[in-house]
């Protein structure tokens, strides 16, 4: 099974800042489960427009996939009283506020809403009154997800106000050709060992790298994306389980700190800020051999690199679990068709439907009994050499910790690596100075 992605973007900022679409050639897409959902016809409520039947309006940021993957006919076909209509809007800081406004109101909410794993923290814990408990819908079973991921949309007292749709789980990308002119092993099981089970063996190859790398090229991309890799396998990053903002003294962030930190001020890192157009150009023109690199970036690259980078890119596994990117379904309790949205809520995220969405559109499954899916299993990519990406993805993330979240876990993450880490890779300034910049930029965002 050979797959194809491509770019979709949901944000800017953080993690659901950049997504990936994904195609697979027909024949693989044959072999995907049944597009039959499950349950017989619908009633309820009626839309302008649809008489005698239940519009069912769905709230998502950018282009998050479900319609797009024929996810939404599908269910409609099964469903011939159901119409689904989409709200779409394409950047979540635009979005997120928006939902906020909207709960706090009790109007303008759509039937079903997507959160972004950097907002589900803020949703569990202050808005789950005004969410349905979607764990006790018929259908949805707690141990068909990752069990990390369906912690994240559970509130303290219980309640699953999030059902999972994808998730991000960290390998390393990197370049073949570059590796073996700097003598460094190209297999990808031989590149996983090199750094299995520690970030800082990491940067030891990437200093072995150095040390013969082909001219104009450096290890990685930028210190700022090895941050956030780093991070995304810690239980505890900026809050602890009692709520309180622990960042300044967590051990964890202070080492993925100073490996970040050791990249630039090693001469390791291209000095790119992700997602700009300099990084854009650094994956075309060749000018750094590795970049961590969750499912959804697989897109990315391939849009950016070009055709000259087919089979110069391959997938290992990174040096530990990590995850970086998600979203969730929820449904309101200000909805008129609740029943039927938390119907759709839960077919859209079963494991059959996670499987098609990642077969259509790259986003890798929050269900982890999808993983034994033909179509998640046996998923290569052609672009990266044929690299097992299911086997790749699916193992790091039954490896991800359950992480602890804070309602201001975007705010924290982002002025740590747009402000702080920029300021060691791109400007020189010392791991302590940027990291005192950080702090600053954090307390005054948090009016601390």
């Amino acid at each position: 099974m050979q797959i194809k992605l491509v770019r979709r973007t949901r944000s800017k900022s953080a993690v659901a800042l950049s997504a990936t679409a994904a195609l697979l050639c027909g024949a693989l897409l044959s072999g995907c489960a049944s597009d039959d959902p499950a349950g017989g016809g619908s009633t309820g409520g009626t839309g302008a427009g649809q008489k005698g039947k239940t519009v069912l309006k769905v709230g998502v940021f950018g282009a998050f996939g479900m319609k797009e993957a024929g996810l939404f006919d599908a269910y409609m076909k099964a469903n011939p009283n159901v119409v689904i209509e989409q709200n779409s809007i394409e950047r979540n800081e635009n979005y997120y506020p928006q939902l906020l406004n909207h709960l706090t109101s009790g109007s303008g909410l759509s039937d079903i809403q997507a959160v972004e794993v950097n907002n589900i923290a803020e949703i569990t814990a202050t808005q789950s009154a005004k969410l349905m408990d979607l764990g006790k819908v018929q259908g949805v079973t707690k141990d068909a997800f990752l069990p990390w991921k369906w912690a994240q949309g559970t509130s303290k007292d219980g309640k699953t106000v999030g059902l999972g749709t994808d998730v991000g789980p960290m390998g390393i990308c990197y370049r073949k050709d570059l590796f073996q002119k700097a003598g460094l092993p190209t297999e990808r099981a031989a590149v996983g060992k090199l750094w299995a089970g520690d970030w800082k063996k990491y940067l030891e190859v990437g200093k072995q790298y150095k040390a013969k790398a082909p001219d104009g090229t450096k290890f990685l991309d930028s210190a700022s994306g090895l941050l956030a890799a780093v991070m995304g396998g810690n239980e505890k990053r900026f809050y602890d389980a009692d709520g309180k903002v622990i960042y300044k003294s967590n051990p964890a962030v202070k080492e993925a700190w100073a490996v970040a930190a050791e990249s630039a001020t090693a001469g390791l890192s291209a000095k790119h800020q992700q997602f700009q157009k300099g990084w854009d150009q650094g994956f075309a023109n060749g000018q750094f051999a590795t970049v961590s690199c969750p499912p959804w970036m697989l897109g990315y690259i391939q849009d950016k690199a070009g055709a000259a980078g087919k089979g110069k890119w391959d997938v290992a596994p990174a040096p530990k679990p990590s995850n970086w990117g998600g979203a969730f379904l929820t449904v309101p309790e200000a909805g008129k068709n609740k029943a039927e949205a938390a119907k759709l809520a839960a077919w859209l995220t079963a494991p059959a439907q996670q499987a098609t969405l990642f077969a259509k559109r790259g986003s890798f499954p929050s269900a982890q009994t999808a993983y034994a899916d033909p179509v998640v299993s046996g998923a290569k990519h052609e672009y990266f050499g044929g690299a097992p990406i299911g086997e790749i993805f699916s193992a790091a993330a039954k490896g991800v910790p359950v992480q602890i979240l804070g309602p201001k876990d975007l705010v924290i993450n982002t002025n740590m690596a747009d402000i702080g880490m920029l300021q060691v890779d791109q400007k020189g300034k010392s791991p302590e100075d940027g990291w005192n910049a950080a702090v600053k930029a954090i307390d005054n965002a948090l009016d601390q």
